[in-house]
Formats: C-alpha cells, sequence, structure tokens
C-alpha cells in the first residue's frame, strides 16, 4: 500500500481490479446504447456500425439518427434555452422532439438529412467557391474571368432606383445551369436582366423608358391607401417581375394603368383598359376608370399555370374598384390558342368598391391539381376578405378577330364560366350601427355571380345595378360601416399543403401593423374537406344482397343481372367530386403569435420555395408509389401491396417555413403547415420554430429554403442563418454593413419628416435557388446585385459514394438520379458520362440482335423498310390464312396430303407414311437436320407448305420414288395422290431456282460418300430379303444405323 506521499508524488496509482466486476456495454440496453451513441459525430456515428452486429443493428435504424439529429439541430428548444437554470445540463433530457422541417432530397431519411445539412453548412461556412464553367457562346475570358477564384461577384443592375423585385431561373435537373436572373425598381417601373457568369446587365428593358404617373406626384399631400379624407385611393406602384415572361407594372394612382413587357421583346405596352359601357342584361357593370387605380399585379413563373388554363391566366390585375382582370402573355408552344401579347381574356367583380391588394397563383397547378379541385388563386381585398377559386375559366371558341370591345365583353362571358368563393371566416367585419342609420349593411357585399348559379335576365340586372352601387361607395364610406381597412397587408399561400383528402391549403393574411393604432398580427386560414359519409354499410350491404337473391328468376330462364349494385356504389372520382362543393369544406383558423414582444411591427416576409415543399403529398415521392410526382415515379400503376407511408414518418413531417421580419431586427421562423385546431370555433396558437435577433435595425428583406434563412437589413447586412439553431450566430456573412457613416445619415433620415426615401444601403429582394443543396443566390444591395455561389462538393461526394445510385440509373426510375445532378453535377459526372456513352452502346448492340432475331424469327421486315399499314395487313391476313389451312390439314378436315413429296429430296409427309408420324420428320427440307430439334413441328410444317408451292418438273429421282409406292399394296390408297390435287399441283409448278438445286447435288454426294462407308458393315435388320436391299439400296442405307439421318431426311 503506497503511502500517501508517495502517491502524491507519482500522482496516479495502479490498482488491480480484476477481482472486481466489469461493466459491459453489452450490459446496457438499447435505448442507453442509442442515446450514448447519439452524442457521435456523424462520420462517427456511421462508422460505429462495423464495430459488431449489434451496433450495426442500432445504427442502422432511423430512432438512432432521429435522436442524433434532434440534439444537433435543437430547432424549437433553444428558444428555452434562456428560461432554463444554468445548473441543468440539456444533454441530459432525452431528446425524442421531432424537428419539422422540409427535407434537402427526395428520398429522405435521418441518416441522409443528419448529414447532408451538417455538411451543407459546413461548406457554407467555409465559403469555398464552386466551380465555374466557362461558357463558349460568349468565348471571351472577361466573362470567366469576372468571378474567377471568388465565389461572390457584385456588379451593377444600370437601373437608377433601388432594386425591389428579383426573379431567377436556375433549371431543373439535367436543365440545370448558371442562372439568369430579372430584377425590376418599383419607384422606377423599369427592369433589367443580367447573367452572374458575365457580371453584368443585358440590353433587355433598359432602351424602353416609359413615363409612368405616381401617386404622390400627381396628388402631393393626400394620403396614400385610402386614408385621411377618403375620397380615392391611391398607394405606390406596383410591380411583378419574371425571368421566363417579362415584367408587369400597375399604377397606383387615378387612371392607373396596366404596363406589360414581355422577355422576348424590347418594348412593352399598356393593357387594354375597360371600354364597354354598361350592359346589365350580360353582368357588365359600369366602370368609372377616372378614379381606378392599379393597386397589385401577378405575372406567371412557370408554364405549368399556362398549359393547365389553355393560355387564359397569364397575368392578373387587381383594381381599387374590386375588379379583377385576366391577361395572355401571348403565343406560346404549350397551347394551341394564339393569342395577342396582353389580350384580356377574364373579368370578375369581387368585391365592388374594396381595392384589391394581392393576388396569388399557384405557378404549379397541374391537371392533377385540378381533378382534385385543389384551391390554385387568391385574392385579398383592403378589408381582410380572401376569395380563392378552383376551377378553371373556359373561353368560347370564336373563329373571327374581335375588336377590343368585343374582347372586353367576352372577358366577361368567360369569368362567368367560373364563381369565385367568399372565405367565410375572413368576412368583412360591420362596425355597431344600433340605429341603423348606415345606407347598407356593413357586413354584405355583393360579387359577380357564374353561369352555374342558373340566374334569369331580371336577377342578373338586379345584380349588376347593385355591383354598380356599391361601386360608387369612396373609401371613406367602408371606413366607416366596417371594420379593418387597411391597404398594406400581405398574402402568402401554400398551395402544397394536403391534409390527405385532397384539401390543405393554407391561406396565410398579415396585418403589418405599421399605421396608427393597428396592431401586427399573423391569421392562417386552413382548408380541410370533409371525409364523405359511408353510404353503404356492411349490414345495408348485406340485405341488399339478400333481396337481389330473392327476386325471382327471368322469365327467359336467365339469372337476374345484378349489374346495378355497383351503379349505386360510389367510386372514388365521385366521392371527390362530391366533397369538393364548398359545403362539404370548412376552414380552421390560427394565430402567429410573438411571444415575448409587443408593439411588432413587420416589414417583410417570405415562405420556403424548396423544391419538395412545393409538392402535395400526391406527388411526394415518399407518400406516394406511382402518383403524379414528375421528380420520382418507380412503378407506372399502384401498388395495392405497399401501404403509403404516413406524413409523420418522413423526416420533417413535410413542414414549410415561413419567416417574417420586424423592425426590431427580428427574423420569426414558423410552420405553415403546424397542427390546426379541433373545431371551427377554436382559434389556436402557433409559436415560431425559431426567433433570430440580428444585428441590424431593421429587416428589409428575407428568404429561405429548406438549408438556410437569409435576412437583409437597411443598414446592408446580409447574413444566412440555421432555422434548426445548429448554430445561434450565423452560418456566414454574405454582405457586410455599410460603413459607420453611412448608418449616421440612415438615422438622420429616418428622424427627418420627410423619411429615409429610396435607401441605397439598403438590401432591397433576396433570391434563393429552390434546391436547398445547391448554395448560391443573389441580393440587391440598392442598384447594385451580389451574386454568391458556394462549393457543396462535400454533399457531392456523400451522394455519389452510393453504389446504388450508379446501379439503378439505367432501365429503373425507382431512383433518384435528378439528386446526382440537382446538387451541382460535380465529382463522379465525367465518369458517369463515359459509363452511359458505354451503356448507349451496349443497348445498340442488344436492339440490333434483336432485331435480327425477330427478323429471322418472323420476317417482319420482309416487306422491306418503307411498307406502308395496308401492305402489313394484307401479309397478316396472309399468313391467317395460312395458319388456317394448316390447322385443318391437322384434322383432317381437307383432302389428304399427298405422300409423294414434291421436293426433289424424297422427303416423305408428316401425314402420309406408313411409318407413322414418330418415324420420320415433318420437315420437307432434306438439309435443315441440323435444325430439326430446334424447330416446333407447326414451324416445320409451314416450312414444308411453302416449298410445296414451288412445284420443279418431275425428275428422274422423282419417277423413281413413284414407282415405290406404285408398286406397295396400299400405295394408291394411302400416299397417292388423286387427280384432283395433281391437278392443282400441276397449276402451281413453277421452275426451281439455282440454289436449291445445288442443296440437292450436294445431298447426292453426301450420300454417296455415306453409302461408301457404310457397304463393308453388318446389316443389323437381316429380316427383309437380298433382293429387296439391292433393288432398293437407298432406303436399305437409311434403316442401318445412321436412323438419325434417316429420320432427318
Amino acid at each position: 500500500m503506497a503511502s500517501p506521499r508517495r502517491q502524491g508524488d507519482i500522482g496516479f496509482e495502479v490498482v488491480n481490479l480484476s477481482s472486481k466486476p466489469r461493466l459491459s456495454l453489452d450490459a446496457f440496453p438499447n435505448e442507453v446504447l442509442t442515446h450514448i451513441l447519439s452524442h457521435l459525430p456523424p462520420p462517427s456515428l456511421s462508422s460505429v456500425s462495423l464495430v459488431c452486429r449489434r451496433f450495426h443493428n442500432l445504427v442502422t435504424t432511423p430512432h438512432a439518427w432521429r435522436i442524433a439529429f434532434s440534439r444537433y439541430f435543437p430547432g424549437p428548444l433553444s428558444l428555452e434555452e434562456a428560461s432554463r437554470p444554468s445548473a441543468s445540463d440539456p444533454s441530459d433530457r432525452l431528446l425524442f422532439d421531432k424537428r419539422v422541417f422540409s427535407r434537402l432530397t427526395a428520398l429522405a431519411s435521418w441518416r441522409s438529412e443528419y448529414i447532408l445539412r451538417t455538411r451543407l453548412l459546413r461548406s457554407l461556412s467555409r465559403g469555398k467557391p464552386s466551380k465555374i464553367e466557362p461558357l463558349k457562346k460568349h468565348n471571351t475570358t472577361r466573362s470567366v474571368g469576372a468571378r474567377s477564384g471568388s465565389a461572390v461577384t457584385t456588379y451593377t443592375s444600370q437601373l437608377l432606383y433601388p432594386v425591389s423585385h428579383l426573379n431567377a431561373n436556375f433549371g431543373t435537373g439535367a436543365t440545370r445551369k448558371e442562372p439568369l436572373f430579372i430584377h425590376g425598381a418599383s419607384e422606377q417601373g423599369i427592369a433589367s436582366a443580367s447573367d452572374p457568369s458575365l457580371a453584368k446587365a443585358g440590353p433587355w428593358g433598359l432602351s424602353d423608358h416609359q413615363m409612368f404617373r405616381h401617386f404622390v406626384d400627381l396628388f402631393p399631400g393626400e394620403a396614400v391607401y385610402g386614408l385621411g379624407s377618403g375620397d380615392m385611393v391611391g398607394q405606390p406602384n406596383c410591380m411583378d417581375v419574371s425571368q421566363p415572361f417579362g415584367m408587369v407594372y400597375g399604377e397606383g394612382c387615378p387612371q392607373g394603368r396596366t404596363y406589360f413587357i414581355s422577355s422576348n421583346e424590347q418594348r412593352g405596352r399598356f393593357l387594354d383598359a375597360s371600354l364597354s359601357s354598361s350592359l346589365p342584361q350580360l353582368g357588365i357593370p359600369a366602370l368609372n376608370m377616372f378614379t381606378v387605380s392599379t393597386c397589385a399585379v401577378w405575372i406567371a413563373k412557370s408554364t405549368k399555370i399556362l398549359k393547365t388554363t389553355g393560355g387564359l391566366i397569364g397575368m392578373m390585375s387587381g383594381s381599387s374598384s374590386g375588379v379583377l382582370t385576366t391577361y395572355a402573355l401571348g403565343p406560346h408552344p404549350t397551347y394551341m390558342k394564339r393569342f395577342e401579347r396582353g389580350e384580356i381574356t377574364a373579368k370578375w367583380v369581387l368585391s365592388p368598391g374594396v381595392p384589391i391588394i394581392a393576388i396569388a397563383v399557384d405557378d404549379n397547378y397541374s391537371l392533377e391539381r385540378h381533378a382534385l379541385q385543389r384551391v390554385w388563386a387568391v385574392v385579398l381585398n383592403a378589408l381582410g376578405e380572401v376569395f380563392y377559386l378552383t376551377g378553371i375559366p373556359r373561353q368560347t371558341d370564336i373563329s373571327t378577330k374581335l375588336g377590343p370591345e368585343q374582347l372586353d365583353q367576352l372577358a366577361w362571358k368567360t369569368g362567368r364560366s367560373v364563381r369565385w368563393e367568399l372565405l367565410e371566416a375572413s368576412r368583412r367585419i360591420a362596425r355597431p350601427d344600433p340605429f341603423n342609420r348606415g345606407p347598407v349593411d356593413g357586413s354584405y357585399s355583393p360579387r359577380s355571380s357564374s353561369d352555374s348559379m342558373n340566374l334569369d335576365g331580371h336577377q342578373v340586372v338586379a345584380e349588376t345595378k347593385e355591383i354598380e352601387r356599391f361601386m360608387a361607395f369612396k373609401p371613406k364610406h367602408f371606413r366607416k360601416v366596417c371594420e379593418g381597412w387597411d391597404m398594406q397587408r400581405e398574402l402568402i399561400v401554400d398551395f402544397a399543403g394536403d391534409d390527405g383528402h385532397g384539401a390543405g391549403e393554407s391561406i396565410v393574411v398579415i396585418a403589418r401593423g405599421l399605421g396608427e393604432n393597428e396592431k401586427a398580427s399573423i391569421r392562417r386560414f386552413t382548408r380541410l374537406r370533409l371525409q364523405p359519409k359511408k353510404m353503404f354499410s356492411p349490414s345495408a350491404l348485406e340485405s341488399y344482397s339478400r333481396v337481389v337473391d330473392a327476386k325471382p328468376p327471368s322469365i327467359f330462364g336467365g339469372p337476374v343481372s345484378t349489374s346495378s349494385l355497383p351503379a349505386l356504389l360510389p367510386s372514388r372520382a365521385s366521392s371527390l367530386s362530391d366533397s369538393a362543393s364548398p359545403a362539404n369544406t370548412e376552414w380552421r383558423v390560427s394565430d402567429f403569435v410573438f411571444p415575448g414582444r409587443k408593439a411588432v411591427r413587420i416589414t417583410c416576409s417570405a415562405l420556403d420555395l424548396s423544391t419538395y415543399s412545393l409538392l402535395t403529398a400526391d406527388e411526394d415521392p415518399l407518400l406516394s408509389m406511382s402518383g403524379t410526382s414528375t421528380i420520382f415515379s418507380p412503378t407506372s400503376s399502384p401498388m395495392p401491396d405497399i401501404e403509403r407511408s404516413m406524413s409523420s414518418e418522413i423526416p420533417g413531417r413535410r413542414a414549410r417555413y415561413m419567416a417574417a421580419g420586424t423592425a426590431m431586427g427580428t427574423v420569426l421562423v414558423w410552420d405553415i403547415r403546424s397542427p390546426t385546431s379541433q373545431a371551427t370555433e377554436i382559434i389556436n396558437s402557433i409559436s415560431p420554430l425559431r426567433i433570430i435577433q440580428t444585428e441590424s435595425p431593421q429587416v428589409s428583406c428575407v428568404a429561405l429554403t429548406s438549408l438556410y434563412v437569409v435576412h437583409g437589413g437597411n443598414d446592408g447586412l446580409v447574413q444566412a442563418w440555421d432555422p434548426l439553431a445548429s448554430s445561434t450566430r450565423p452560418i456566414r456573412t454574405l454582405h457586410s454593413r455599410f460603413s459607420s457613416r453611412a448608418r449616421r445619415r440612415l438615422v438622420q433620415a429616418e428622424a427627418s419628416i420627410l423619411g429615409v426615401g429610396n435607401n441605397y444601403f439598403a438590401a432591397g429582394a433576396i433570391c434563393l435557388d429552390p434546391d436547398p443543396t445547391v448554395l448560391r443566390g443573389m441580393v440587391s444591395l440598392g442598384s447594385h446585385l451580389r451574386y454568391w455561389s458556394y462549393s457543396s462538393s462535400a454533399a457531392d461526394q456523400y451522394k455519389s459514394s452510393k453504389r446504388r445510385l450508379r446501379r439503378s440509373l439505367r432501365g429503373s426510375n425507382s431512383c433518384p438520379e435528378g439528386q446526382r445532378f440537382i446538387s451541382s453535377g460535380r465529382g463522379a459526372l465525367q465518369d458517369f458520362i463515359e459509363e452511359e456513352k458505354i451503356e448507349i452502346e451496349r443497348q445498340k448492340v442488344a436492339d440490333e440482335k434483336e432485331k435480327t432475331y425477330l427478323s429471322s424469327r418472323f420476317g417482319v421486315d420482309l416487306l422491306g423498310p418503307d411498307v406502308d399499314e395496308d401492305q402489313l395487313i394484307a401479309y397478316a391476313q396472309l399468313l391467317s390464312e395460312e395458319s388456317y389451312s394448316h390447322d385443318a390439314l391437322k384434322r383432317g378436315e381437307a383432302v389428304a396430303s399427298s405422300v409423294v413429296s414434291t421436293s426433289p429430296s424424297n422427303t416423305i409427309g408428316a401425314n402420309d407414311s406408313s411409318f407413322g408420324a414418330g418415324e420420320l420428320s415433318s420437315s420437307s427440307s432434306p438439309y435443315q437436320d441440323s435444325v430439326e430439334d430446334d424447330l416446333e413441328p407447326d414451324i416445320a410444317e409451314a416450312i414444308r407448305l411453302s416449298l410445296l408451292d414451288e412445284r420443279a418438273p418431275v425428275s428422274a429421282c422423282e419417277t423413281l420414288s413413284c414407282s415405290i409406292y406404285d408398286d406397295s399394296p396400299n400405295g394408291a390408297k394411302e400416299g397417292y395422290p388423286s387427280s384432283e390435287q395433281v391437278t392443282a399441283e400441276s397449276s402451281r409448278q413453277q421452275e426451281m431456282d439455282d440454289l436449291e438445286l445445288a442443296l440437292q447435288l450436294s445431298l447426292a454426294e453426301q450420300e454417296s460418300v455415306q453409302a461408301k462407308a457404310t457397304a463393308s458393315e453388318p446389316d443389323e435388320f437381316p429380316i427383309l430379303g437380298a433382293g429387296w436391299q439391292t433393288q432398293f439400296p437407298s432406303h436399305s442405307l437409311s434403316s442401318r444405323k445412321d436412323k438419325g439421318k434417316a429420320r432427318a431426311v
């Protein structure tokens, strides 16, 4: 035993513990081991599976990776860290809370999400530039060197005012390329386009100078947004841009016009205003264009909505009078009908007298979504009312060209083909009027009807007159009789939400709280489709079957038809169509709250536009095995044996982020698909998933994907954050704030009477790549543009190292091969191209072999490559007749076939020999002995019949053969042909070609050689006499050892 002094000197003591029991890892239960392993980083956790079988079973289960994911990404738990006591250890609690997020890949798992997110966030923090491919079309070193060695490029947009709108085309899948951007300044009314690889803006849009009118210039001192005196409606001009199709611009002043410039032209045009007069019998009200301003515009961002609507819906504009108008983009290959650019297509009066302030349209709307009667267009007015549309308008086909007035009348008629529905939970609220002094009820408003309502002429006229009466009211009237007038509201719609019954869309109305005595609020309306009631219970079906069985039989003696039962049972399509009516649809209301914050002013908002957050449940590759997904479809038909996975089993639970920035520099992130309330009367509250306190005084813009959130401040600070709170600090600063002198000027401008005005230091708009695994995007800083593209090679290495991706690429659509290209296309792309070329060559060789086999087996190319359909039909008819004749001969229905073969090789038919069918060959050709066993009897008989048609002149050998069978006692009865058959045979005689003659000579020579070789051998069949053998030497040879040869002959 060492002394205390000695022990202190050496610092440690060696103690023998062999006698004491040791605790092994095998003694721990699986739950504890999983908890221990969840502390490991992703690479170590993957390597642990190689230790032993038990570790392998634990690590390969989703449970271990889900716990590790929850530990690394705390998510909402980061909000509790401030209130949690410092003495408590957060790692002591088991992290069973499931994180909600939008996944990164199509076929995601907890393991892939954990590894990909950590690697992508690490790549973003490193800031390594992505690989730049030089563009051959430009052939300039300046364009390639503009970004060489740097991941960030900054250049000017050539616009005079700050950029307020951004849109880009990043491409998808194999078409992924360097993005093209379009950027517009709403203050100027001009948009330009640029290519980041060139680091400069192009000439498009800059040469189109238009003098747009502004409300503050025409009416100085008048309050905007219908406030103040309330005699007119005015607001800043509105804009929307689309990289594929161009820009649409609306003047927010009385007599406001709508302007459109296509991406394929250098000059734009003002869209036609209403020219038709009041026609109450047609449902067309009178519009006073001198007081109408344009308050909201929208333009399509993809071709899907154009294809689904047949080109009718390309642009939309909402006016201050409550009229919604749609326009066509012009001719496009996605639809057949030819429209002029900016041609008016449909019109509705949704809220007469109340301005339409926001428009949202589903750019991914398809025929499959239309079949489910999903919402695809949403409109918001100044009183907070929400209108939605589920049907597609239909336009009457007109063969002649119409004038502007006729087109306007046709647009009103097209609008009546569908009906806009009012979201009842958002209906306007009337102010208390106990003495009933108001001219109209504050909670009521008419709107355009549809043809489905079947109104007569008097009702249509009365409705139109009432609409004209409401349109004459000024904003001060609605502010007096109704509550909640606010023209600065924002609208966000999640068209891809799903409740499992063909609905689930979420409409979010954001009250920004910027006015006096206004409070910020965010309210969500979620559409749920009620489940159809079961029309037939099992007991009802049983009783129905008893009634059917009790019916007397038919008077004709047959059974009673029971086809009426399936007709009564509702099909899946009919149940969906029945439940699509507004009567079977209800809306649940939820409020997004701001915990611990008062006097919140919302300055901006954004929705996650990632690729997989835009998919409905039917289009989701993890939920539908065959569905309508364009990204993944392993089978072409539904598989009933495979049950559909629930959303709760999918990593992230199919969540979708929504973010809002405030005037205090805070960014709040919610899940727009959070659970709804249990009843329509209950309004539940939804807390944010992440609260980010930035260093900016105000948040001027925000954008987000499934991976990260990017905020832009009014001081020019642009930073990327992790919404799952793996780090409380920003992942990367994309642009640092401007100098302290610029910030001081900004503070002074905010304190002045005139305000800031056009802030050239603030970040105006942000656009991110919808593929979250590609780290690129753009932000506008004043009139300049800053583009970044960081390398994600670490994630590419992880995805390309999976062998199953390469093995299942060809010949199968059951693998997410798009991921290999969507990520970035780096790494093994060149090797993949070479392998694909080799596979293509192999496929060509296999196709040639198959073509050769079909040609030799069935003769598909006997008629030549230029054969038409009629000739093929005639050839098929000929083969069918020949096959029928062959079957008739087999059944004995035709005349007995000839024993004497017309072939010069002395071949006996299968049906005419006295030796039996098994002793002689069915083949009619003596040189096909090598393929006798390979050919089926039907094919051999077909060859024999084809040779019968080629009858040659009778030779000496044939004469000898005839004499042989003529001397036989039963020759005339069994095998000799009748006179009628001989006559028919002689009519088809033709000369034998040289090839067949050569084959006969070769066969004769071969038989003579065999005769000499077998002359000395003893006869195995001495029953026959020697004289018979001498007289018939050829027949004697065929009965020796060489029986196989004789059978072949």
